[in-house]
């Protein structure tokens, strides 16, 4: 039960404790709405006796424990369904958010970002709704309407059978037809990723749209999404109402057929009045609240979709790894390394090479021959398909990400800002850095050039993502985070890509300042960055091309780099 839960409804141990809590007070909240109705058929067969009038006490008293009785459950049901559902929605995020975190960078890769938002945001959120408003309620009113149907079979079968037989009936019409609603939800949630998409593409891209006269035509097709958003809805309702209005249609029919039978066995002799007249606020007690109950079963039933894109986040498989970590050194060595980001695109093919503590390895070769997804094997966003990759000679597939990332240093060809101040954003590369030394790094990164005339300094915000900054500023930021880390290796992806001539000859120096006995992988596509290297490693279509020291590959006539190195030369003598 405890596991079903757990799956069914994206439940932690605890969720489910607090669920079944909650139930149980609904439970014991609508057998309690039963007791005025005994108290009305006790009252009304004494009124009917002539014997009522001595017992007015007996009546107000009984009355007064009613209201107790309804109040002490209700009250219960208030505390167990809505304060557990809160604390158990903060920790389903969280614990999402955790386990996103020890996910490899290959399943982001498969995943729209915009679907996974809509999962932390939008799904937790419709979740959390059905927690306080529909699991409890719906459990716990099948719990109490099944107790109180048992009750009036031992009390009188035929007339329980003419009552109860449109419960299961109705139950079944709405259960049946989950895959049913589970297809108009899963097109309709699919249909709003895609308006998100859509919008966020929009804003990031309107300057482009702008420059290119595009907006009309965007924005036509934007609203064809926003139309297929609303059609998508309005079919998910319909899907939904069409069971679920027929399975209330059948509720309705029980009062007919308690009247019809009541009415029969009442002329038979085999039912007097007040038994009759109980059958039928019974049955109407019955059929209300489990006209609503339906709704919520409809409810329960569109829950498929957002919980079964919550379990593909918690059951796939985290990166995981020792914490030990003491390696003799930190020579990254690559064994035969082979890796495909699915099974029909190979991207990677026994590569074989060591990136030596102390010196400088730069990748280089033509677009997409892998260079970028070598530095990113190195650290192990991604794990190999085949080989190994070792740092001091451990093998950090056994590592965990976190502790070897602790080691690493890496400025992103697309830097991540923070809407922030500057300090803070030099700040992120190491937590506890006093203002001392983030000015340092700063500095060391020629920050100070740009950050000197801000309004605030380092303290002026440079809004989302660095928007107030240039490519080139912003890449400085990043930059100087990795010298406040300044762990024993670092990766260097385009790392002076947006600097100016003056600006990459400044870092240049400071670099070679900070790499003294450090590993250095560095990806670029200029020449000029990667002429003070100590090893050349030349990737194309996926495998080493070439290897050996810039002067050595220079004198290769056919070579790779050779080629690469001339034709820049050559191109920078071209005039418009």
């Amino acid at each position: 039960m405890k596991r079903y839960l757990m799956k069914r409804f994206a439940l932690t141990e605890k969720g489910v404790a607090d669920m079944l809590k909650a139930i149980t007070a609904v439970t014991a909240a609508n057998i309690a709405l039963m007791t005025p109705v005994w108290l009305l058929f006790a009252f009304t067969g004494d009124y009917l006796a002539s014997t009522a009038a001595g017992r007015w006490a007996y009546y107000l008293l009984f009355a007064a424990a009613c209201l107790v009785l309804i109040f002490l459950p209700n009250y219960w049901q208030y505390n167990a369904t809505f304060f557990a559902t809160y604390i158990e929605s903060g920790k389903r995020r969280v614990s999402l958010a955790e386990k996103l975190r020890k996910l490899p960078l290959s399943f982001f890769g498969k995943k729209d970002l915009a679907d996974l938002t809509n999962t932390i945001m939008a799904d937790a959120e419709t979740l959390e709704h059905a927690s306080s408003h529909q699991i409890p309620q719906f459990y716990g009113s099948l719990i109490s309407t099944v107790l109180i149907c048992i009750g009036l079979f031992f009390y009188k079968w035929e007339m329980a059978l003419a009552a109860v037989w449109p419960i299961p009936v109705a139950i079944f019409i709405v259960a049946a037809s989950r895959k049913v609603q589970a297809h108009f939800i899963r097109r309709q949630s699919e249909s709003k990723v895609r308006l998100n998409d859509a919008v966020q593409e929009f804003i990031e891209t309107s300057r482009d749209l702008k420059s290119c006269n595009a907006e009309d035509a965007y924005l036509t097709e934007l609203d064809g999404k926003i139309d297929d958003v609303e059609k998508k809805a309005i079919g998910a309702e319909l899907g939904q109402a069409a069971f679920i209005v027929s399975a209330q249609l059948i509720l309705k029919i029980g009062i007919g057929t308690v009247a019809v039978a009541g009415s029969a066995m009442l002329l038979q002799g085999r039912l007097n009045v007040m038994e009759f007249f109980s059958f039928l606020l019974v049955a109407s007690r019955l059929y209300e609240p489990m006209s609503g109950n339906l709704i919520n079963l409809g409810m329960l039933n569109l829950l498929t979709f957002p919980v079964e894109r919550m379990n593909e986040i918690t059951d796939h498989p985290a990166q995981t790894g020792t914490t030990d970590f003491h390696p003799a050194g930190y020579d990254i060595c690559f064994e035969n390394v082979g890796f495909s980001y699915d099974q029909d695109k190979t991207v990677l093919r026994d590569v074989t090479f060591t990136a030596k503590q102390g010196e400088v390895t730069a990748l280089v070769g033509p677009s997409g021959g892998g260079k970028t997804t070598v530095s990113r094997l190195a650290a192990r966003f991604w794990d190999v398909t085949k080989g190994r990759i070792t740092v001091g000679g451990k093998d950090i597939s056994r590592i965990d990400p976190e502790t070897l990332l602790g080691v690493y240093s890496i400025v992103f060809q697309d830097e991540t800002l923070f809407n922030n101040s500057i300090m803070e954003n030099i700040r992120v590369g190491k937590k506890n850095a006093t203002d001392e030394e983030v000015l340092a790094a700063a500095r060391l990164a020629n920050c100070d050039e740009f950050a000197l005339k801000q309004p605030q300094g380092y303290d002026t915000v440079i809004g989302e993502n660095g928007s107030e900054l240039s490519g080139g500023e912003r890449q400085r930021i990043s930059i100087a985070r990795a010298f406040l880390k300044d762990a024993p290796i670092i990766l260097l992806d385009e790392a002076s890509a947006s600097l100016d001539v003056e600006n990459e000859t400044a870092i240049q120096e400071a670099l070679s300042r900070l790499i003294r006995k450090k590993t250095v992988i560095v990806i670029a596509h200029r020449m000029r960055t990667v002429s003070g290297a100590d090893k050349i490693v030349v990737l194309a279509d996926g495998k080493i091309a070439e290897t050996g020291s810039p002067a050595e590959l220079m004198k290769k006539n056919d070579g790779i780099f050779r080629r690469m190195a001339l034709f820049q030369t050559s191109s920078a003598e071209w005039s418009i």
